[in-house]
Order: C-alpha cells, then sequence, then structure tokens
C-alpha cells in the first residue's frame, strides 16, 4: 500500500532490455505502492526524464558501457539511491557496485515477494542482504581494497593506459598517478602478492575483480 501520505514510492528503472523494463514495470503496477515513474536505456537517460525518484533499479552491464561505479555515483549526486537488479554474476561489476555504495542486488529470477521485499528494505535505507551481494563485498585475506582513487587509476593503467594517459582522463598531474601506482604496488606486497610490472598488476586487478577476465576473440 502507498505510505501514511498515500503517495506511492516513485521508481526508476536502468535497462536497456526493453522486455526486462516493460515486464518489470507490469510486475509493479500489481503493488499500489510502488511506482514506476521514469525508466531509461542509461543513467543519463533516466535523469533526464525525472530525478524526484524514492529508488532506481540499476542493471549492472549496459550497452553504454559505463561503469557501475559511475552509475550510482550519478544517481547518488542526485539523491537517489540504488539497487541492483541484474542476470549477471561477474564479480567485479558488483564489487564495483559495492565499492559506490549501491544497496543491495536482486537476480532477474528471483521471485517476485523476494524483489518486493528487497525494494521496501531499499527504500527503508538499509541494505538488502543476498548470497551475490556477500560474494562482492566479502573476499579471502589476501584481498587488497583500495580507495576509489586508487582504484580507478589502477583499472586505466593496469588496462595498459600509460601514466600521461591516466593522468589526462582524471584530471591529475603526472607525478600523481606515478605516485599512486607506487602506493598500490605497496599494498599488494605488503599483502604477500607482489605486482612489480603491469602485466604483474593488470593480473592483480583481475583477481581481485576490478577488472573483467578478458575474453577471447572468436578466429574468423
Amino acid at each position: 500500500m502507498p505510505d501514511a501520505s498515500g503517495r506511492s514510492a516513485r521508481i526508476g528503472i536502468v535497462d536497456d532490455h526493453g522486455q526486462i523494463v516493460r515486464g518489470l514495470t507490469a510486475t509493479l503496477a500489481d503493488h499500489p505502492e510502488f511506482a514506476v515513474a521514469a525508466t531509461g536505456a542509461t543513467v543519463a537517460e533516466l535523469l533526464a526524464e525525472a530525478t524526484d525518484l524514492d529508488l532506481v533499479l540499476l542493471d549492472l552491464r549496459l550497452d553504454d558501457e559505463s561503469s557501475p561505479g559511475d552509475n550510482i555515483e550519478a544517481l547518488r549526486a542526485a539523491g537517489i539511491p540504488a539497487l541492483v537488479y541484474t542476470s549477471g554474476d561477474e564479480v567485479y561489476l558488483m564489487r564495483q557496485a559495492a565499492a559506490a555504495g549501491v544497496l543491495g542486488v536482486v537476480r532477474k529470477n528471483a521471485r517476485d515477494a523476494e524483489l518486493f521485499d528487497a525494494i521496501r528494505e531499499a527504500l527503508a535505507g538499509r541494505p538488502v542482504p543476498s548470497a551475490d551481494w556477500a560474494a562482492a563485498i566479502e573476499s579471502d585475506p589476501d584481498f587488497v581494497d583500495l580507495p576509489p582513487q586508487l582504484r580507478r587509476v589502477l583499472e586505466l593503467y593496469a588496462a595498459g593506459e600509460s601514466n600521461a594517459r591516466v593522468a589526462s582522463s582524471l584530471g591529475l598531474s603526472v607525478e600523481t598517478i606515478s605516485d599512486y601506482v607506487t602506493r598500490i604496488r605497496l599494498k599488494y606486497s605488503e599483502a604477500g602478492r607482489p605486482a612489480p610490472t603491469k602485466t604483474d598488476l593488470l593480473k592483480r586487478a583481475i583477481e581481485d575483480g576490478w577488472l573483467p577476465i578478458p575474453r577471447r576473440r572468436k578466429r574468423r
């Protein structure tokens, strides 16, 4: 039911699969306590439609290749909390979402009752526990948890960018990037997982879920 004021919670959906959006909209329409107020294939598209939302259901992987972290930060900047709604199981994407402050993860194959309970918890500002969420935020003792800025430097540098390109992308000096890379190497060394080369840093970033496992190119 709507809250004491008679107002339904305004829900946004970010997903680039029209069938998912239509199905989720129809599912929520059966419950007056929820109202799908805006949808978009990207976060930018959603925010262009509406910003007075109580919660956004966000798919992790979108065709615009935006990162979950950036998407969640954009929503938070607009004052909107997010709940991941996904069919994927890529740990690196869930970890990005966790680091950005998403409230939890719900699978697209979850039962309706489970979805509704998760939305209610998120609307109340409470974390939504799940096995997927636990797997994303809990890790083995050797996992190196990096602050957002160091993580972004690692993602770019380990993926092949030069110090100068990383500095340009983040609006920082080359000297600062060099210092950050040194600090990242030190953290891995202290964890007993040294990464003296860029290739080693790429391996560590993949192991810890900060970057995806490279996919093999199909032979023509």
